[in-house]
């Protein structure tokens, strides 16, 4: 039996719980400031082995009092990238396994720091870009014995668009914009470099429709770093309906809301509706030398909405969900392969796509 703490009942934390909950071998803490939801949640699903927990990371000694009280195997946090250095540094103390979904280059490379020697695995990026892409890329390019080109582009999109940027918001406001403000890393001719957020644009047609792609921050992982030196151009690309990058343009940088990120947040959250009736998008492309004749090699897969234990959840919560529950499967089924800091492209794909929980991108 695993025993799993998942900070935040929110839209990715409420479906981890679920899908791990249905595991015979899972007991799952909910923890979260407000039981509102989680308890809701365990009512509408008739989840079992699920404990709703009143947890707030700002006060690390009551989470801390909690886990003493109630020890467990790992922490999963589906927090804001902000509170995750602190739920690491709980995972430390306490000798568990952490496990995030950030995309925040900054907060990723605090955990690298100081997650340094610890016996317990600590795997941040956790969730669909970064997280699965690079997982999906990793394997293509061991297929080649020289590379040239690492492309990796993901989109969560509305299915039926119906507003000027063609978007809703199916995931964090905080995350999405730090992912079009901040800047953005990639390889050119071999080497590590700083890219510009919203700029790269290009055009891709995936089954007959177009889209536009764009840099964003953070969906790179730690390929850059894995593979600078070994490969010419690698670059992770955001998917988009086409003119959605133009109007975002003019929103963070004509208009100067990058600097006034809360004023952002309030329009986007106020005019931009949710939705469930969403797409995913992933595609990665690697071309480079094998069999003597230079190739190129595609994994292209969309995901849609699922029902799951009765609830229609988003395309984006499935697979950012089942991307963490799969390498945190994982880890817990061989802790001892699995210390430190882990990368995402540690995880192979063969295993990952076995899994149960990987059922989704199969």
């Amino acid at each position: 039996m695993y025993r799993v703490l998942v900070l935040g009942a929110g839209k990715i934390g409420s479906l981890v719980a679920s899908l791990i909950s249905q595991h015979g071998r899972y007991e799952v803490h909910l923890g979260d400031v407000n039981l509102d939801g989680a308890n809701r949640l365990i009512a509408d699903l008739k989840l079992e082995r699920v404990t709703p927990c009143l947890l707030d990371v700002r006060n690390p000694d009551m989470v801390s009092t909690y886990l003493s009280a109630h020890p467990v195997d790992a922490i999963v946090s589906s927090l804001p990238y902000f509170c995750n250095p602190t739920v690491a540094r709980l995972a430390l103390t306490h000798g568990l396994h952490y496990f995030d979904l950030t995309e925040d280059i900054e907060v990723t490379s605090q955990i690298r720091v100081l997650s340094a020697g610890a016996a317990q695995a600590f795997m941040p990026q956790c969730g669909l870009a970064p997280g699965f892409i690079s997982i999906v890329a990793h394997d293509l390019m061991t297929h080649f014995q020289k590379l040239d080109t690492v492309k990796m582009r993901v989109g969560a999109l509305p299915v039926h668009p119906s507003n000027a940027l063609k978007y809703s918001l199916t995931w964090s406001t905080d995350g999405l914009i730090n992912e079009y403000g901040n800047l953005c890393y990639g390889i050119e001719a071999g080497e590590k470099v700083p890219l510009q957020p919203l700029e790269g644009y290009e055009t891709i047609e995936l089954d007959g429709l177009l889209y536009e792609a764009f840099n964003t921050s953070g969906g790179l992982g730690t390929l850059a770093d894995t593979y600078a030196g070994q490969v010419q151009t690698m670059n992770y690309k955001t998917l988009r309906y086409p003119g959605h990058c133009e109007k975002v343009h003019l929103l963070m940088k004509d208009l100067k809301l990058n600097e006034d990120r809360d004023t952002l947040k309030r329009i986007l959250e106020h005019a931009v509706p949710q939705t469930h009736q969403d797409v995913v998008l992933i595609y990665a492309s690697v071309t480079g030398i094998k069999e003597g004749g230079f190739f190129e090699e595609n994994y292209v897969k969309k995901v849609y909405p699922q029902c799951i234990k009765g609830r229609l959840w988003s395309a984006i919560q499935v697979t950012t969900a089942s991307s963490l529950c799969t390498v945190l499967d994982l880890v817990l089924h061989d802790p001892s392969h699995y210390h430190g800091f882990v990368t995402q492209e540690s995880i192979s794909l063969k295993d990952f796509l076995a899994n149960d929980f990987g059922a989704c991108f199969r």
